[in-house]
């Protein structure tokens, strides 16, 4: 399933030929192409960005663990 996310990112990345329809520049059916070929490429680029920010969570969860020692015994 597509998050809302990507169709936004695709949506803001499309939104020149969006603007140019409604100049009447362009037609519907090459704006909505354009949309459809930004929708994977926004999903690569948003992964990407969740990859590298999953790598600094990850370090700042382990640095905030606490371990109290307790001593041992027999």
């Amino acid at each position: 399933m597509i998050k809302p996310s990507v169709l936004l990112f695709a949506l803001l990345m499309s939104a020149p030929a969006w603007y140019r329809l409604l100049l009447d520049e362009v037609e519907l059916a090459q704006v909505l192409i354009r949309f459809l070929i930004a929708v994977p490429i926004a999903a690569v680029l948003l992964a990407g960005l969740r990859f590298v920010l999953a790598g600094y969570r990850k370090a700042e969860e382990s640095s905030t663990t606490l371990v109290t020692p307790e001593p041992y015994k027999e």
